[in-house]
């Protein structure tokens, strides 16, 4: 039943949505309408509020890019790849494929959203090519599911991470929440953990039948071990310089523990990223390895880099007009303090949809969620967790996270939107539950 219903809204997908890019566009469309009808904002002021978002996420889009293209080199890095070829070797069915490919973009999430989008790819591509009686669409689908199945739980959810760094625009009314409360609290957990053995489920018989199965057919080398002949200029001399690069990373490791000393375990955005890049020459050994693996990388973030202004761009209307706040405040209007996780939760997920950038919702729909909370009598970390589980599942709808997997496997929207569909569904029906009844019983 799961496989002829993901087939459907695949039917669906290649009839109606042609790329990512036209989802960003139509999205503008449908947020200008809704602008001007619900709001009764003019049309330039509309085309206002668009453009005065357009800017306004820079620094918060080059956080994100980073996140992306470290990640892509942690991958390249030789170690790394001399132990996912290894595993990409256990496999021999495709079931067998399947489980391992989200097993492992799950464990790779955990640690990085980015890590999880950019390895598991990597990983179901060079599954698919010694797995030939495996799909390559259902394989790619589901490393993209298992990273998003894993992300409430992941150390790197944006916004936890967010309240837990000092200076975020609400440390005034609501101080820092540790990630006790957050990231290693019941609710998140469960939703992670519970949610990631149900989508396990789900692709399983979601598995296409031999006489469908369309295997990887490219001869692009994912993982390669590049042998450099001897240097013999200053130059190339620096450029595989084991001293400059181990220099540098005594230097960066310094500051970290230094950093951990001071403040604890304390994840934030850019300490990530840093270690991120600290790690990844470690790895490589040489500059010119490290910078390489980059420079590849990079192309998997240009779908992010085009895309992103024109979600800003997005939210500026959303904000500008007030119409996130109308869709909050028609929730928490009519939420009491035992529905109040549930219609959080779902109101964060119909907002993701426009708004896909956790850090940028969270920076609009958060102030409103807190306030309802406190009015209600429930707990602040209650509004952080069911605004970060909403924002999560709608990421199988909206395809801009999923373009780095797209761009890395060549694949379109149309070749993995069934397959994630009914997972969103599934996750939201499993989210929808503990959110609901996890309150209740601790």
């Amino acid at each position: 039943m799961l496989r002829r219903i993901s087939q459907r809204f695949k039917v669906a997908v290649e009839n109606y949505l042609p790329n990512a890019f036209i989802f960003a566009i139509l999205l503008t469309f449908i947020t200008l309408i809704l602008g001007i009808t619900v709001t009764h904002q003019s049309l330039t002021e509309m085309t206002t509020h668009w453009y005065g978002g357009f800017w306004n996420f820079l620094a918060f889009t080059m956080q994100m890019i980073l996140i992306l293209i470290t990640g892509y080199a942690l991958v390249k890095a030789p170690p790394i790849q001399r132990i996912l070829i290894k595993a990409a070797s256990i496999p021999k069915t495709q079931k067998s494929a399947l489980i391992l490919t989200i097993v492992v973009a799950a464990a790779a999430g955990y640690l990085s959203w980015g890590l999880g989008l950019v390895l598991g790819s990597l990983f179901a591509i060079e599954v698919a090519k010694n797995v030939k009686t495996a799909d390559f669409r259902i394989l790619i689908a589901a490393a993209y599911t298992g990273t998003i199945a894993i992300l409430p739980a992941s150390i790197t959810i944006t916004a936890p991470l967010l309240v837990n760094t000092p200076g975020h625009s609400l440390e005034s009314s609501i101080g820092l929440i540790p990630l006790s409360e957050t990231i290693f609290s019941p609710t998140l957990l469960l939703t992670a953990f519970i949610g990631l053995a149900v989508v396990l489920f789900a692709y399983i018989k979601m598995m296409p039948k031999q006489d469908e199965v369309i295997p990887f057919e490219g001869d692009v080398e994912v993982f390669t071990n590049t042998v450099h002949s001897p240097s013999k200029t200053v130059a190339e001399k620096l450029d595989h310089s084991k001293i400059i690069t181990y220099t540098l990373v005594a230097l960066g490791v310094t500051w970290l523990v230094q950093y951990v000393l001071i403040n604890g375990f304390n994840l934030e955005l850019n300490i990530l990223n840093f270690f991120f890049i600290i790690l990844g020459l470690a790895l490589h050994g040489t500059p010119i390895s490290y910078i390489n693996a980059i420079t590849e990388g990079m192309p998997s973030a240009s779908g992010i880099l085009i895309q992103f202004p024109f979600y800003a761009g997005i939210m500026g209307m959303m904000v500008g007009s007030g119409l996130i706040s109308v869709i909050s405040e028609a929730f928490v209007s009519i939420s009491n303090e035992y529905t109040f996780p549930f219609l959080s939760f779902l109101s964060a997920a119909i907002v993701n949809v426009f708004v896909p950038s956790a850090g940028g919702q969270w920076q609009i729909q958060g102030p409103i969620m807190i306030e309802a909370a406190r009015a209600l009598n429930v707990p602040i970390a209650t509004a952080i967790n069911t605004v970060t589980i909403g924002d999560v599942v709608t990421n199988l709808l909206q395809p801009f996270f999923v373009l780095p997997a797209l761009g890395l496997s060549g694949l379109g929207l149309k070749d993995i939107w069934g397959y994630c569909m009914v997972s969103m569904v599934l996750l939201m029906i499993v989210a929808g539950v503990i959110v609901t009844v996890l309150p209740l019983i601790i």
